[in-house]
């Protein structure tokens, strides 16, 4: 299995709309395995994040990297260093109730963006499971948004 080193070098190298292109591969493969396939990037688990389309109104779904924090889960809207954000992070600022499907369960969740010391910590528990964020930040000059997805 390739390093986390590796993944991230590999998703720094695609144009974004591959990037678009492989979720959206991701998300009926992972639906119809409960994510048994498609259901990690390396070590790191990997959820379906379903949220409201900021200019359509219409749900969008996108697969995401996240960490497991108690009952909250931890999501970064990095889109692999890219200079934009990804559209699922636009969509939970403009309407943070969303919903995650974690395996084969599913649960509504609100969002926030995490700020300060409590960014910073979960910044490196994310980087931990995996260490690509912090070549995703080098990449881009934008902040790139942590989000805590709670339970509704």
């Amino acid at each position: 299995m390739p390093s986390d080193h590796a993944l991230s070098r590999l998703s720094m190298s695609m144009p974004a709309g591959m990037l678009r292109t492989l979720g959206k591969l991701n998300v009926p493969i992972y639906r119809l395995t409960r994510g048994r396939l498609m259901g990690t990037v390396g070590k790191a688990p990997v959820l379906l994040l379903t949220s409201t389309g900021r200019r359509s109104g219409q749900p969008r779904t996108a697969p995401v990297l996240f960490l497991a924090d108690g009952e909250r889960v931890i999501v970064i809207g990095s889109n692999a260093g890219n200079a934009k954000a990804p559209a699922w992070s636009h969509n939970l600022k403009a309407n943070p109730d969303a919903e995650v499907q974690i395996r084969g369960e599913r649960r509504p969740v609100r969002a926030r963006v995490a700020e300060g010391d409590e960014r910073a910590q979960l910044w490196r528990k994310m980087n931990e499971q995996y260490a690509g964020f912090d070549a995703y930040d080098e990449r881009t000059s934008r902040d790139i948004a942590v989000f805590v997805l709670e339970r509704r």
